[in-house]
């Protein structure tokens, strides 16, 4: 869609001597008129549509910029934004912990990418009109939409246009400004200045733009396909077993699942004999798989491959879509003799020795089990193994997991870290778990861990070839099997089980 209208804005300051000098020219589409909502349905709809004007006018003019035809100054158009203000200390009357804001005051955020959001937007403003009686107001931001975000995730900047092109691109545009992407607000380290209102959401656009293109680049498919239960994995025989379950289902035609999804946005819809999109080459750094379900209801299972470094990144942009709950599906070290290669370990804490959080959530805060979670992959091993008790406790063991930046870590001398894993009475190690709690701890995103001992260096069981190939067959598929049965069980509950007081701190967004 083409913008074919738009206005100047001069902007000018006092050089000293009595004269008002130009410093900027500013072309931007025509400022929308704030309006009230109290129903969140139509207010969605306002966000959408100023940010739809207002990203198809950038693209328009970035086209206009490849042909050499457009204007040499600055053009900018602004995320849409939600505000709230609540004029009460009085306590909102609710069983959930979010959906209200607890004191009297300016409340706003800045939105992006409303038609992916329109469910998440939509239940997060109808709690906040319901319980404070109150409407809200969608207005346009004073915050810049980057060239970048405005084009669609994987675009090449680099164009055809004419090499005597004078203006350089950011110099016309605007490009992510770094005080607008970054963890503030879901770090509590956000200090709004006097006049500043709150936060409502958090993330704000930029940050939540960042992300969406990242998981298009480490992914290879659309943000759109991502559903709201996540399982996450290190190794590729998890990837090979998802992929043979998901082919199979889709030609049964009768599962709960109504496509899936495989990176290059290759989609197999349920009962179709045909694909439609061309697989890919070679997979991205941190491929993603999806079986779609009803309302985001499905599985996403990725593998982020080894390290906390990719746990870390991964699950950075994976917070954006507010996820109600992902899983550690893994292997890892037994470190106790009375454990056998390919027991279960159900984590309950986590030892933190990965180091790539520290700066974001200090080792010193606990990383607590949740229950709902603990209790849905229980009883997922329970179902799928078919063994309850103490018969249940022989295969699976609910424990410490330590996980550590260092994978040679035996080749160093181990006595102090092995001292320091006995104190910590840790049952399991490996390099991904905690970080992922971790950060789901931090980003209010509901955690879990079960993983697979895979060998037991303490006493003497290494992976060797042999050993290795005869417990993936034996153990992935049954794994794989629970990870998903505990998320099919998740996702049976109402969001507000999972998203509880337990994630919140003492000053938390009204949005989930």
């Amino acid at each position: 869609m083409k913008i074919g209208f738009s206005f100047e804005v001069n902007a000018r300051y006092n050089n000293g001597e009595g004269e008002n000098t130009m410093i900027e020219k500013t072309t931007c589409p025509p400022a929308f008129t704030p309006q009230t909502y109290s129903d969140p349905a139509r207010a969605v709809d306002r966000l959408i549509e100023i940010y739809q004007r207002n990203t198809s006018f950038l693209r328009d003019s970035f086209k206009r910029y490849l042909a050499g035809d457009l204007p040499a100054n600055k053009h900018r158009a602004c995320y849409p934004e939600i505000r709230f203000r609540n004029d009460t200390y009085a306590r909102v009357t609710s069983r959930m912990s979010y959906g209200h804001v607890s004191q009297p005051g300016l409340y706003s955020t800045t939105i992006t990418q409303p038609q992916l959001f329109r469910g998440y937007l939509r239940h997060q403003l109808e709690l906040m009109i319901n319980n404070h009686q109150m409407p809200v107001e969608i207005v346009e931001s004073t915050v810049p939409i980057p060239l970048h975000f405005a084009l669609k995730a994987g675009t090449q900047m680099a164009g055809e246009g004419p090499a005597d092109i004078s203006a350089a691109l950011r110099d016309t545009f605007d490009v992510p400004d770094i005080e607008h992407v970054n963890d503030f607000i879901v770090n509590g380290t956000h200090e709004p200045t006097d006049g500043e209102p709150s936060p409502l959401s958090p993330f704000p656009a930029q940050r939540v733009d960042y992300s969406l293109h990242r998981l298009v680049h480490y992914c290879a498919t659309d943000p759109a396909h991502f559903q709201n239960h996540v399982l996450f994995t290190n190794y590729q025989f998890y990837i090979d077993e998802f992929c043979r379950i998901a082919r199979q289902m889709m030609k049964d035609g009768d599962s709960p699942y109504s496509a899936f999804v495989e990176p290059g946005n290759v989609i197999t819809e349920s009962g179709a004999t045909h694909s439609s999109g061309e697989p890919l080459t070679r997979l991205p750094q941190m491929p993603a798989y999806h079986l779609v379900g009803k309302k985001g209801r499905g599985i996403t299972l990725i593998n982020i491959g080894v390290g906390p470094s990719n746990a870390k990144t991964i699950t950075d942009h994976v917070a954006v879509l507010r996820p109600h709950a992902w899983l550690m599906l893994g292997h890892c070290a037994g470190l106790r003799s009375s454990q056998a290669l390919g027991d279960y370990v159900l984590a309950h804490a986590y030892v933190r020795e990965d180091k790539v959080l520290d700066h974001d959530i200090p080792v010193w805060v606990p990383i607590p089990a949740l229950a709902e979670i603990q209790q849905a992959l229980e009883a997922a091993v329970a179902e799928v193994t078919g063994l309850d008790g103490m018969e249940l406790k022989r295969i699976m063991r609910t424990g410490t997991v330590a996980s550590i930046d260092n994978r040679n870590w035996e080749l160093q001398d181990h006595r102090e870290p092995v001292r320091r894993l006995s104190q910590s009475r840790a049952i399991a190690l490996d390099m991904e778990s905690a970080t992922i709690a971790a950060n789901g701890f931090r980003l209010r995103v509901p955690y879990g861990t079960l993983l697979c001992v895979s060998d037991k260096p303490l006493q003497g069981e290494l992976k060797l070839p042999g050993m290795a190939s005869k417990f993936y067959q034996e153990q992935v598929a049954q794994h794989l099997q629970i990870g998903m049965l505990a998320l099919s069980k998740l996702a049976s509950m109402e969001p507000e089980r999972l998203h509880s007081r337990k994630l919140r701190s003492f000053f938390e967004t009204a949005f989930q």
